[in-house]
């Protein structure tokens, strides 16, 4: 609790200055580019596009089956949107710390609030994501209701968790590279095990692997997504799903603190 406390305290005294570097790590990740900030929208375009032809129009697998009564494209959508910052937030943040190396060796600053940027950065693209997606719903003939009210709690869990963890695995990844490597190699296998591109309550498969896949918070978040914009269900409604994202983000705390504790009088050596 000491450390954890230590934590807190350090983003609450430098939380003017995380702003400031949250807006310096964008420009950082698109200066030097003639388009700039529109990658932060193209990239992810493409992205959707190209999965929303794979699946709809060339393997047909989006045809045919229920989404609510909404197109398959805008079902895909809304669980492909927080991937978006999931995906940078588990190599980036395992990579925090060696990217922004000089502020640990050079700068007495505080390594704990490292990670906590980067995400806020990543949080701020993933705003202008969300306001795009609303658009793209609005040209589809679905105005934004009462639902949408609970994005911000889905925000705030997705980004705790994933601070949790940059927390953790920036440590580990300054000290090792090889960890960092282990996490760019199943970024992708977590991709197409979480329920982003299938529904895991829909799924037949016995009710102990639909548990553990729900365990997964990339499919909690993904799942929550769909809740508000394709099957309205309010967070409450499912307090199993909630309650089991809660475990594994108190776990991920407990990790991410007792690994601070334990490695960050040697990462300034380290790196």
């Amino acid at each position: 609790m000491q450390t954890f406390r230590t934590i807190l305290l350090q983003h609450i005294v430098w939380r003017h200055q995380l702003l400031k570097l949250a807006r310096a790590d964008i420009v950082k990740t698109y200066s030097g580019s003639a388009l700039g900030w529109a990658w932060a929208i193209l990239k992810p375009a493409v992205t959707i596009f190209v999965f929303w032809f794979a699946f709809d129009i060339g393997l047909r697998i989006g045809r045919g089956q229920d989404y609510a009564g909404y197109p398959f494209i805008l079902w895909f959508m809304a669980g492909m949107i927080p991937w978006f910052f999931m995906d940078e937030m588990l190599t980036e943040g395992a990579n925090a710390l060696r990217d922004y190396h000089y502020l640990v060796t050079k700068m007495r600053f505080p390594i704990a609030t490292i990670p906590t940027f980067v995400s806020l950065s990543k949080l701020l693209i993933h705003l202008c994501l969300i306001g795009v997606t609303v658009v793209f719903f609005l040209c589809y003939g679905y105005a934004p209701d009462r639902y949408l009210l609970q994005l911000p709690i889905y925000m705030l869990l997705m980004l705790l968790f994933f601070i949790a963890w940059s927390q953790f695995a920036c440590l580990l990844g300054a000290m090792s590279r090889d960890f960092y490597n282990l996490v760019g190699a199943m970024t992708q296998a977590l991709f197409w095990l979480s329920g982003i591109l299938y529904d895991v309550h829909t799924m037949d498969v016995p009710e102990w692997l639909r548990i553990i896949l729900l365990f997964n918070p990339i499919t909690f978040v993904a799942n929550g997504y769909r809740n508000i914009f394709i099957y309205k269900v309010w967070i409450w409604e499912e307090p199993d799903v909630l309650l089991y994202f809660l475990i594994v983000l108190c776990v991920m705390t407990v990790l991410a603190t007792r690994t601070y504790a334990k490695l960050y009088r040697e990462v300034p050596d380290v790196l």
